[in-house]
């Protein structure tokens, strides 16, 4: 019986579909597809059916968006050869020094790239905001013809023609089916329906993934430079999947079909949208087919930190990127009628100029200095001018963007902003480009400057003088406050974050149609931008796994991820262990994974942890999953689960190695087992170290890894044995050293409370 009532309430959804299921009469896929909606819709609107369908999956996994009702929905989930109905998700973006920085100096760099004609053939798929073809970054002056294996397309539309791409930009796509359905047609007055990037954001990660060397870049002159992404002569197919109104998911998965169909090496996603279930994760179930297609995928861990438990994009197949401070900074100071000064950063940078010798009147609104309240936060309309009018305003940090409120000082008569970090964000400072003078602090020094400004029996004062840029900032890296943190509760035995990269002020090309602030009340423009978040961090990784890719053509995604993670160092610049920007505190693996990338080393590892489709499906097989659930994953009906893992998932081969003990506070030792691959020199020899922990004693055999040949594979087994059930996780580190080569794996140990 069809309901009447129906028609109103219409969502998309992704319908997956078991492709072997499809009956003889049918002669494609799309006649089948159509059918099945037909077949759950009220007959009375079958000539919407044709709209109903906004896209079919073919190549990464199999099935249709279609709009449907809940009941239809429902109806539909039962219907023969249909595997799993799952609900459109709204996603949101995670939103130049960095290869000086990660030692890949031009000649590095070029070197890697100049042992192979082919190198110019790896192809980095980037879904986001799409593309300003015009930035110098995107040149392709001295690239090679794109090869005839390219199968993509350069679409055309509002502002975007087969020529906007080049041997650089070798690809680019817009989808927006299903953020149409959901929000309305798009106003093309306020964006591009093209894969042109009005909002910046896509110009930026692209550009830091592959953008050709520019010499001068800088913004406003901060961080000035040649500005060059992390695989210059890598080519970018850009895919537009975000809008003004956010990314959603049927456009996120006909985006990984496409790419993996046009033939990228590389998939760069630097968008998430929350934890689902991994049978209910559409984004890893299209990765995984990525994966199966020799895809390497790369994703933001999120912007959640400093919490726990905050991160996105865990599954085991996907490469999860965390954020860190780089060794450049961009000074700034608060100077007090005390004469007391303050450090901050700041990236402001117009007419307005404070002088550093004078002091202005400082108003601090908020009623506490130690703990935020609404009239603290610099909000919209909050702001009375009699109060702010020729002074400095503090604002604390949160509810807002940062550069919004300085907006708002502005708008109020405000000459100035003193912006102060909250205990969210500790003492991590982002610069920003404001809009009137304007000094960012961290929580102890902000929560000084609140205190003197409500205080003094005077009249408060301050100035505010900016700085420049400064290198060789110590201590560096740093784990970013707002880096999303583990563990990963969807799988405790598989560590993630898996590694960090370069997240905080970052500098790449931007949209020629965007502000550096992106207030539209700003009519600065400008070639190169400054962002922050775990947006910046994926691309690194997704440029040097290009940079992996072309010298190591035959490595599987596993194999370039374990190379990344094994060499990745856990010390500073001073060589302390890494810390974490929200806090003194040293950070762990549940914040930087396998730690900092370092592109050089993961050039030449020395063993891999490798991974085939089939492990990943023996893990999802240990997961609870129903054979219904796991289907989702088997475009192949062949795929079975072959136990390889012994029903653990801690056995699956990943780089990282996390022991579980269950709350069966009988079981008190447990052996995991891991296989390597020797891709260094032939004959090799490696010996283990482990860290001591308190709460077990660690086993390893063997002791010595003999390899006589390459790619020869030889397997260890480390056993864990309690001494005391620990209420906390405890970390440390598994080391194969050669004399060559030191292959480091992060341990962590968790006991579950007895039940």
């Amino acid at each position: 019986m069809f309901l009447q009532a129906e028609t109103a309430q219409r969502k998309t959804y992704v319908v997956h579909m078991d492709k072997s299921a499809m009956p003889l009469p049918y002669t494609n896929h799309l006649q089948w597809y159509s059918s099945k909606i037909s077949s759950v819709t009220d007959p009375k609107s079958q000539e919407e059916e044709g709209n109903r369908i906004l896209y079919t999956y073919q190549t990464a996994f199999h099935g249709l968006a279609a709009q449907l009702t809940e009941q239809e929905a429902e109806r539909l989930e039962e219907e023969a050869g249909v595997v799993a109905v799952i609900p459109e998700t709204r996603y949101e973006l995670h939103t130049t020094r960095s290869p000086t920085f990660l030692g890949l100096e031009r000649q590095e760099s070029e070197r890697v790239w100049s042992e192979r004609v082919t190198d110019h053939d790896v192809v980095v798929g980037v879904l986001d905001t799409g593309i300003w073809p015009e930035s110098e970054s995107f040149n392709d002056t001295g690239m090679s013809p794109v090869p005839s294996t390219w199968r993509g397309a350069c679409e055309t539309g509002k502002r975007f023609l087969k020529r906007n791409c080049n041997k650089k930009i070798v690809g680019a796509r817009a989808f927006y089916r299903g953020y149409e359905a959901a929000t309305g047609k798009i106003d093309e007055e306020l964006e591009y329906r093209s894969p042109r990037d009005k909002d910046g954001h896509g110009t930026h990660t692209a550009a830091t993934v592959a953008g050709s060397p520019v010499r001068g870049a800088n913004l406003l002159g901060f961080a000035y430079g040649t500005a060059r992404g992390m695989a210059p002569r890598a080519r970018v197919a850009a895919y537009k999947v975000c809008w003004v109104g956010g990314c959603f998911s049927s456009d996120i998965l006909s985006a990984v079909d496409q790419a993996v169909a046009d033939g990228v090496h590389v998939l760069s996603i630097s968008l998430g949208g929350g934890i689902s279930t991994y049978s209910r994760d559409s984004l890893a179930i299209a990765t995984f087919g990525a994966m199966e297609m020799g895809v390497f995928v790369s994703c933001s861990a999120g912007n959640g930190g400093p919490d726990p438990v905050s991160l996105t994009n865990v599954s085991p197949w996907i490469t999860t990127v965390g954020a860190s401070t780089m060794d450049r900074d961009f000074p700034a100071t608060v100077k007090i009628g005390t004469m007391r000064a303050f450090k901050g950063v700041s990236l402001y940078k117009g007419r307005a100029v404070l002088s550093k010798n004078k002091q202005y009147p400082l108003v601090y609104l908020g009623r506490n200095a130690s703990s935020p309240d609404p009239t603290s936060f610099c909000l919209d309309g909050a702001l009375d001018r009699r109060n702010v009018a020729g002074k400095i305003v503090i604002c604390d940090r949160g509810v807002t963007p940062r550069v919004q409120k300085g907006q708002v000082v502005k708008r109020a008569g405000g000459i100035g902003m003193i912006l102060t970090n909250t205990a969210t964000n500790g003492e991590e400072l982002v610069a920003d480009s404001h809009l009137l003078p304007t000094v960012a602090v961290g929580e102890k020094e902000g929560k000084l400057i609140k205190e003197y400004a409500m205080s003094t029996s005077k009249k408060a004062t301050a100035t505010l003088e900016i700085l420049g840029t400064r290198i060789g900032i110590k201590p560096s890296p740093v784990v970013a406050a707002f880096s999303s943190r583990g563990p990963n509760f969807l799988s405790l035995e598989i560590l993630k974050p898996d590694l960090l990269a370069p997240g905080v002020n970052i500098l790449a090309a931007w949209s020629g149609d965007m502000a550096p602030s992106s207030l539209s009340s700003d009519t600065r423009r400008v070639k190169f931008n400054i962002l922050s978040g775990t947006s910046m961090s994926c691309p690194h990784v997704s440029g040097v796994a290009a940079l992996i890719r072309a010298r190591h053509p035959d490595w599987s995604p596993s194999a370039i991820k374990s190379a990344l993670m094994t060499t990745a160092y856990v010390h500073d610049n001073t060589y302390k262990p890494l810390s974490d920007a929200s806090g003194a505190t040293p950070s762990s693996p549940y914040d930087h994974g396998a730690g900092h990338i370092d592109p050089l080393k993961a050039m030449d590892p020395g063993l891999v942890y490798d991974i085939g489709p089939q492990d990943y499906f023996d893990f999802l097989c240990t997961q609870d999953l129903s054979p219904s659930q796991l289907k989702v994953f088997t475009k192949r009906s062949n795929r079975s689960c072959k136990n390889s893992l012994g029903n653990n998932p801690g056995n699956l081969n990943y780089p990282a190695i996390s022991a579980l003990f269950p709350e069966n506070t009988r079981v008190k030792a447990m052996t995991l087992k891991r296989t390597v691959t020797n891709v260094g020199p032939r004959v090799s020899s490696y010996r283990v170290s482990v860290s001591p922990f308190k709460g077990a004693s660690v086993t390893v055999q063997p002791r010595t890894l003999n390899f006589t040949r390459k790619h020869e594979k030889l397997s260890y087994s480390v056993t864990f044995r309690t001494k005391l059930r620990m209420k906390r996780p405890e970390f440390g580190g598994l080391l194969w050293k050669s004399a060559t080569h030191r292959v480091r794996s992060p341990v962590v140990i968790t006991w579950l409370p007895p039940m």
